[in-house]
């Protein structure tokens, strides 16, 4: 768990103050270190961790999961709440890219980042694709079609995943895997420090009294208790191995996506419960997720 904090934290903290202060930062570090830096790191946390068909079954339970979350979420006791589009997609959707990726490497072995980049990329698939329609886009089904598959080709993710395929294939993929290790963790830290900004941006402009946390208190718990406990389950009765079962719950564990918020204001809707949610749950985080990094490798 010190691990754990010791790395996100400082870069968290670091970016919040900076963020606070330079409302624009954010936004101006973002693109550079979105086009270049994650598929470089991406590639290399793939090749360190090993490919392999675990990231297909992990990226499927990502989308069985969340579309569990979508359709019936709202209709189980107490959760009424998640009526709301915008809060059933935030318990659901997670920075997994960002704070997942160093959870994973925080508390279990390099076996399972595949695992973790394969939810990820299932996650932001289905995220992008589903996200502006819930909450607000509408569009034919060949606007949608073709937008889907622009998300896919555009995600870092999925080029670092290429780019990963392209040099294991090559007879220098270890000498490859060992110069990217510390710059794709070196991108991660930069990363934590974008998503600081933003929040950190976010507090300057005034989190709403109708975005404080216990007006969120539902979707909190759904994003940051239960839909951790979903993963577990569905993961144990579909059978899959310890380290399959421990990687998806903890990256169920992430704190509500900024994407969510980017969704939220690219089609000018609910965009203070978004605000409120990424923010909120983000700082929570901190606590719950390496308790449930704790809690997982102490029972497999």
């Amino acid at each position: 768990m010190l691990r754990f904090l010791l790395e996100l934290a400082p870069s968290l903290l670091i970016g919040f103050w900076a963020g606070g202060r330079h409302e624009t930062l954010a936004a101006r570090l973002a693109t550079p270190l979105v086009r270049f830096g994650v598929p470089i790191s991406v590639m290399g946390l793939l090749l360190k961790g090993g490919l392999s068909g675990d990231m297909l079954q992990a990226a499927g339970l990502a989308v069985l999961a969340m579309g569990l979350v979508l359709v019936g979420a709202s209709r189980l006791p107490g959760l009424a709440e998640l009526v709301s589009p915008t809060l059933r997609l935030g318990s659901c959707t997670g920075n997994t890219a960002y704070f997942g990726v160093p959870l994973a490497l925080a508390f279990l072995p390099n076996e399972a980042l595949p695992i973790s980049i394969g939810y990820d990329l299932g996650a932001t698939l289905l995220t992008w694709s589903l996200g502006p329609l819930l909450i607000g886009e509408r569009g034919n089904g060949s606007k949608r079609l073709h937008g889907l598959m622009s998300s896919v080709a555009a995600s870092p993710a999925t080029r670092g995943l290429i780019g990963a395929l392209l040099i294991q294939a090559t007879p220098w993929s270890e000498l490859v895997t060992d110069a990217l290790w510390w710059p794709s963790r070196l991108v991660i830290l930069l990363a934590l420090m974008v998503v600081g900004m933003r929040l950190g941006s976010i507090h300057r402009k005034g989190i709403t009294p109708s975005a404080r946390p216990l007006q969120l208190l539902r979707p909190l718990v759904a994003k940051l208790l239960l839909y951790p406990l979903l993963l577990l389950l569905l993961a144990s009765l579909l059978r899959f191995d310890p380290l399959m079962v421990q990687a998806v719950a903890l990256q169920g564990a992430a704190p509500t996506a900024i994407s969510l918020l980017l969704i939220a204001e690219s089609v000018g809707a609910d965009q203070e419960r978004a605000a409120g949610l990424v923010f909120w749950s983000t700082l929570l985080a901190l606590v719950t997720a390496p308790a449930w990094g704790v809690l997982l490798r102490s029972q497999f």
